[in-house]
């Protein structure tokens, strides 16, 4: 069977299963899937877990590679990935969702020249009022929106043959709106379809709850789901969230904060769940329509001052290890977790 036949057959877990992928509905070790490819996730090594390299905030109608030059993106973002790649990262997953400048061939291309692996992903990006959303979204029901994730999980991104990694969506805080809803069912759905990680940019506790409350009536479990920018939402909701199962992630690590959020995480440690967090930057990035994409924001903070500050609250290398190395290959470890 060539390789285009076996992508075929990726659309069920039941064609997975066949192939070895899935053991019933979980699958020892797993795998990761980067933009080269995949690799055992024991192969992941040092990742940041939330980042990005390319973003267009011009909205979902306007949105186009032709809004810029990509030998200038390639060439302001390859520093700060080889930055990285000298910390000792070994693995960079970039969070830019499609139509908001989301851009496989430049990630392939930065993967080859920085020898990180990198991470792509499918979904939409429902914040900020559903402006980076097409117009589709408005009259597909969630499964439909979910064949067209599962879709670039079988064959790639568009005639690339770049496969995604993970789902990424993200939702407005407060009570969801029903755009909101439809595309956190829809990650459900594609979960159970491919064994993909659903990392969702989330506005507050009450919109991280509902999304939870969603995929599980459509019959993912919360471990299939990140809850990204959980920072500055109190350690009591941090830890409702672990102990449900969830992934909280504590982004936006920077040289202003790094203090703060290594307590954060030593909280989440004391509580007994430093096993379901994970950190990163939130950082770069090439910004579309500006002057030589704009001011870039290095990477390197999560792997240079936040362990410093995580080692004088008491972390051992075990424990950074475990929130560097051992949380991120288990969330974005391709496998159908069911509730």
């Amino acid at each position: 069977m060539n390789r285009r036949d076996f992508n075929k057959t990726l659309g069920s877990a039941a064609a997975l299963a066949t192939f070895g992928i899935f053991t019933g509905s979980q699958q020892k070790g797993g795998f990761i899937m980067t933009v080269n490819g995949e690799i055992p996730s024991v192969q992941m090594g040092t990742t940041l877990s939330h980042e990005h390299v390319l973003v267009d905030f011009v909205g979902a109608d306007k949105v186009s590679p032709d809004r810029y030059n990509i030998d200038e993106a390639y060439q302001k973002v390859l520093p700060y990935l080889e930055e990285v790649k000298k910390l000792g990262c070994k693995t960079f997953v970039e969070c830019t969702p499609n139509y908001l400048g989301r851009n496989v061939t430049l990630l392939r291309r930065l993967a080859e020249a920085s020898n990180l692996q990198i991470l792509t992903n499918t979904g939409y990006y429902g914040a900020r009022k559903g402006v980076f959303l097409p117009k589709h979204v408005t009259h597909e029901t969630p499964k439909q929106l979910a064949r067209r994730w599962i879709t670039e999980f079988e064959l790639g991104v568009d005639d690339t043959g770049i496969r995604p990694g993970f789902i990424k969506i993200g939702v407005d805080g407060g009570r969801l709106p029903t755009y909101n809803r439809k595309i956190a069912e829809a990650a459900a759905h594609t979960h159970l379809a491919t064994g993909l990680t659903i990392a969702a940019h989330t506005g507050d506790a009450q919109a991280a709850f509902e999304e939870l409350d969603i995929i599980q009536k459509a019959g993912a479990a919360p471990n299939a789901f990140i809850w990204v920018h959980a920072q500055n939402q109190g350690a009591e909701n941090h830890v409702r969230a672990a102990k449900m199962g969830a992934w909280v992630e504590i982004d936006g690590v920077s040289l202003q904060n790094y203090e703060d959020y290594a307590t954060q995480v030593d909280t989440l440690k004391k509580a007994g769940y430093l096993h379901k967090v994970l950190v990163s930057c939130d950082a770069g990035w090439y910004h579309v329509g500006e002057p030589q994409g704009g001011n870039y924001r290095s990477h390197a903070t999560t792997l240079q001052e936040l362990p410093t500050a995580l080692q004088q609250l008491g972390f051992s290398e075990k424990d950074i290890d475990q929130l560097l190395v051992r949380n991120p290959a288990e969330a974005f470890s391709i496998r159908i977790r069911k509730v």
